[in-house]
């Protein structure tokens, strides 16, 4: 269990351990180097995890303390909680409290990081096959759950890191909580959303990384007012459109 602990405050924690104190140049590459680092390793731990025997083992031996040797009722709050650090990060916005981004902006970059995580994950469910822990089907790796949870936990960190590092400390938070959820309803290994969690931070960092020039090649109109925003989900997708008023 003392492994557990340590991957989920790794998950929970990574990009709060130094990111407070930006004081030099150089220590701001040393935290982008690791804000990279770290998700691309939990990417590497899950891929590794489905073929050697070790892991494979723990996975079975977390599964057995959360679920097996403690049966309990499953809940439905992981559904819900994937959603609620972007949606803060909107609440925020409306109570005057601004962050990083006006509104066609942000939607866009959370829209993108969304589309682009659930394009890798998709994919990679099918092409895996791996057996969740319940049997329900081969869909288990990476957590689309956890991804979906951790993508909006980077994007409230990206907006709301210089105004305070607590908001994006609280979106992380809830973004492991997701994660861990998705372990206690018997859904998940653990080696699914800690993958999961780096795809879904890698995901908003790289939109993040090149939305601005992608902004440059929009036309006027589209900076400012309007935004066509794709959007893609298993079995379905089409594109939204947003329009602020003035």
């Amino acid at each position: 269990m003392h492994r557990l602990l340590i991957i989920l405050a790794i998950i929970q924690c990574y990009s709060v351990s130094a990111q407070v104190d930006s004081n030099t140049v150089h220590h701001q590459h040393n935290l982008k180097a690791a804000g990279i680092i770290v998700p691309s390793v939990m990417i590497v731990y899950g891929i590794t995890a489905l073929k050697n025997p070790e892991l494979i083992h723990f996975n079975q031996t977390i599964q057995q303390k959360i679920w097996t040797e403690n049966p309990h009722n499953t809940t439905h709050i992981d559904d819900y909680l994937v959603f609620v650090p972007a949606a803060a990060v909107y609440g925020l916005n409306a109570i005057n409290v601004k962050g990083k981004h006006h509104f066609i902006d942000r939607s866009l970059l959370y829209g993108m990081s969304m589309v682009l995580a659930t394009a890798v994950v998709t994919p990679v469910k099918h092409l895996t096959k791996e057996s969740r822990p319940d049997g329900s089907n081969t869909l288990s790796f990476p957590s689309g759950h956890t991804t979906d949870a951790f993508v909006a936990a980077e994007f409230m960190w990206q907006e709301y890191k210089d105004v305070s590092p607590w908001y994006g400390v609280a979106g992380y938070a809830v973004a492991a909580t997701t994660a861990y959820l998705r372990m206690y309803n018997n859904k998940h290994w653990l080696s699914d959303v800690v993958a999961g969690a780096g795809v879904g931070i890698l995901s908003t960092k790289a939109v993040y990384y090149i939305y601005p020039w992608i902004k440059k090649k929009l036309p006027g109109k589209l900076k400012d007012e309007v935004a066509l925003l794709p959007y893609y989900q298993p079995h379905y997708g089409g594109i939204s459109l947003i329009y602020h008023l003035p």
